[in-house]
């Protein structure tokens, strides 16, 4: 049914005035000062004439603080005054017949007198090309666009002679994209970028900006609705908490002296090597008591945490989260600035020369990585351009139950293609050996943490998150092709098999995997009292059936030491000497046990109390032997680990581990053989798990010839009794557990022994 008119036309009356009918260019000027127009190209900068026999050019800019403004061209011998068209500050200057190419960039400048009365000189941003090329674009479309780090976000760039800012997001439900700061008064309506056709991609170059300049980006939802302002998703710096603004940085300024390190890097083999880690977060570690307790900068830690790192004989430094994160209690896991160094400590360049150093002292940089959420904060990637960009617009598969968090969309091609293209970041800028990536296990499974009816499963009816799954492979591809030598690790908490095993042979292709079963069993049996440990023994033996199904780490680290759980030492029962004794033996099995070793900070001379991040760790307990004692023995541990091959050599197969006696739960005692590739390393571990000293204790042995105790955790050098066995003792021709020899030894309350075979 076609609809009727409610009244007649009204005809045009002779002598009355013509009823005024906005042109196009009218229109165009409406939408820029509602802040609406989404095309600022077809309407700034320098545009021809209409007319094609007519050779004037028009230059149209918007200042909405300017009270007059004028056009220089280059060459010429004055500047042409610009015509106000409107009383909000757009402007118009009419060039009758310019010089050939007076009207390329940086051929012309504006001329304005500001209303405080300053005067300016800028030139245009909209007589400037676009930088980003079609390849470009159809890289991040695919998803291949693996260093879109070096394209998107902000950077500095020298355009015709024009040195400025470069400025380019991904908003493809926008229907306007501003970038704002100080430099334009935080108002949308002046620099408005240009789309990239159905890209979603942003752009526009800036000319006379520079390094330390403030933004955020203005966008106009889908729905016409004008969101709140958003930090760059790929800025190199932000602002300090609780400022929220990102910060035009340069990352080429730091002159990297790690070469040496690097090139030995690509030829290591690391899992034949040791790999000790001392987990660490930044801010508390230590601080400044009479500073009010402030962080130390990234310098400062380069000048007390490297040297402390290797006094104590560890291979890398695993730091929490170092991305920018408005929340100090997330501790960095709740990332906003995935491509920010944390501002807390200092610039870009502090950090580098933070991790230059260490690698200088020879020791590794491991990062926590997190890309299996991201914080709801209005000014991060939550809506990002008004639509569910990054996440998952239904809950069930893009809200996080437990952290209150958003999951990334990883079947999204452009978002799996900016978590891929941070990882590299990481590893390409800063020189990072290495990721931890934080709950994959959340990653893994559509359930995770979810009741029934609360998930929605994958194509085949499973739990399986199968975008995820070849999110998670792909990365590690991509990460190990480009970037030989550097480590990733994942934290997944469950039985997922393969996940440090190779892409091509159906695993995940992790290099390492922490081993949560192994802790978990071992924190419980080191927290029974020694007299109901025999009703326990299985937790400690439970590991070996399956130690060798991944390459695993043994990790202490800082969630078993938060939330109420108390410090690694008050899970220890008995006496304040028992408690030591038992943590001493602790580290001792952590160490004689197959799998890379992680401990975290304040471990390692028992930290007493629960750690926060708003306070240093209690350096203070080091004027106590006890507490100096269980520094010494990690350090010698650590040592101890790093110059046996039979320690770390063989850590991920059968033929590094052979049980001598695993069933003497009665008295809570273990022994077995650790082994390298060369049969002469020989190391044979007892660990006697009660506070009663056994004499004439005896284990098998494969070979006759003296076996020295070269490490007993019960030495009065670590704080213990001192029970031992004078240095060693020599194998008897009395065969024991399915061995030809024997050893007959003391074995200390509360002590792990390492006997090395001497033939």
């Amino acid at each position: 049914m076609s609809k009727q008119r409610t009244s007649a036309p009204v005809a045009h009356q002779p002598g009355a005035p013509a009823p005024h009918r906005k042109s196009p260019l009218d229109s165009q000027i409406d939408a820029l000062l509602r802040g609406r127009n989404a095309d600022p190209f077809a309407l700034l900068g320098p545009h021809p004439a209409a007319a094609p026999a007519d050779h004037a050019w028009s230059v149209r800019f918007f200042l909405p603080w300017a009270e007059e403004a004028s056009v220089l061209v280059e060459g010429a011998a004055r500047a042409i005054q610009a015509r106000r068209l409107r009383p909000e500050g757009f402007f118009e200057a009419r060039i009758a017949d310019p010089p050939s190419g007076a009207l390329q960039p940086a051929a012309y400048r504006i001329l304005y007198r500001a209303n405080f009365g300053e005067s300016f000189e800028i030139h245009d941003p909209y007589a400037f090309p676009f930088l980003l090329s079609d390849l470009d674009l159809h890289l991040m479309g695919e998803g291949r666009h693996y260093d879109t780090y070096e394209k998107l976000g902000a950077h500095l760039h020298t355009v015709a002679g024009v040195s400025g800012v470069h400025f380019a997001v991904w908003a493809p439900s926008a229907r306007r994209v501003s970038v704002v700061g100080d430099f334009n008064r935080w108002d949308g309506r002046v620099h408005p970028l240009r789309p990239r056709g159905s890209s979603g991609i942003w752009e526009l170059f800036v000319p006379g900006l520079a390094e330390g300049a403030i933004y955020k980006f203005e966008i106009i939802s889908p729905a016409d609705e004008l969101l709140p302002l958003k930090a760059d998703p790929y800025a190199f710096r932000s602002e300090l908490r609780p400022n929220t603004g990102s910060v035009v940085a340069r990352l080429d300024t730091h002159p990297w002296a790690d070469a040496e390190w690097m090139r030995q890097r690509e030829r290591k083999n690391w899992l034949e090597s040791p790999i000790a880690i001392y987990e660490v977060h930044l801010g508390s570690w230590r601080r400044v008591p009479h500073e009010e307790h402030r962080w130390l900068t990234y310098r400062e830690l380069a000048d007390q945490l490297i040297p402390y790192v290797r006094e104590m004989g560890y291979t890398h430094i695993e730091l929490l989260p170092v991305m920018e994160h408005p929340y100090d209690g997330s501790w960095g896991y709740q990332t906003l600035g995935y491509f920010s160094a944390t501002t807390r400590y200092g610039s870009p360049a502090d950090f580098m020369e933070f991790v230059d150093r260490c690698h200088r002292a020879g020791i590794g940089v491991l990062l926590d990585w997190t890309p299996a959420h991201f914080p709801r904060d209005e000014h991060g990637l939550a809506f990002f351009d008004g639509s569910h960009l990054y996440e998952h617009c239904d809950p069930r598969k893009g809200a996080h139950p437990d952290w209150g968090t958003l999951i990334f969309n990883y079947g999204r091609n452009e978002v799996q293609n900016y978590l891929i293209s941070n990882a590299l970041f990481w590893l390409d800028k800063y020189h990072i050996d290495g990721l931890r990536v934080d709950a994959v296990a959340s990653i893994l499974y559509l359930d995770y943490s979810r009741n029934e009816g609360e998930w929605i499963p994958n194509e085949f009816g499973g739990r399986e998150n199968l975008e995820a799954i070849a999110f998670l492979k792909h990365l590690n591809e991509v990460a190990h092709s480009r970037f030989p030598g550097v480590l990733t690790i994942a934290e997944e908490s469950t039985s997922w098999p393969g996940v440090s095993r190779p892409t091509y042979l159906g695993g995940l292709g992790f290099s390492l995997k922490w081993n949560m079963g192994w802790m978990n069993d071992t924190l419980k049996y080191f927290s029974a009292d020694p007299i109901h440990r025999k009703f326990e023994h299985n937790n400690l033996t439970f590991s070996m059936l399956y130690a060798f199904s991944e390459n695993f780490i043994l990790p202490f680290s800082h969630d078993e030491v938060v939330h109420g759980k108390g410090s690694l030492l008050h899970k220890m029962p008995g006496d304040m000497w028992q408690q030591f004794a038992n943590l001493r033996l602790l580290f001792g099995y952590q160490y004689a046990h197959p799998g890379k070793k992680l401990l975290y900070m304040g471990g390692e001379f028992a930290q007493r109390s629960e750690w926060t991040e708003a306070a240093s760790l209690d350096w203070h307990f080091l004027h106590y032997d006890s507490h100096r004692g269980l520094q010494k023995l990690v350090a010698d541990l650590n040592r101890l680990y790093a110059s046996e091959p039979s320690l770390h050599q063989v850590e991920f197969d059968w033929h590094g581990f052979q049980w001598i006696d695993c069933h003497d739960a009665d008295n809570s005692v273990l022994s077995f053989l650790r082994l390298a590739k060369n049969p002469r390393d020989l190391m044979a571990v007892v660990v006697n798990c009660t506070p009663v000293v056994r004499e004439a204790y005896r284990i098998g042995v494969p070979h006759s010839g003296f076996y020295q105790e070269i490490l007993n955790t019960d030495s009065a050098t670590y704080g213990g009794s001192n029970v031992g066995n004078h240095g060693g003792v020599p194998a008897s021709s009395d065969p024991c557990h399915g061995h030809p020899f024997s050893l007959c030894v003391t074995l200390p309350p509360l002590a792990a022994l390492f006997f090395k075979w001497q033939p």
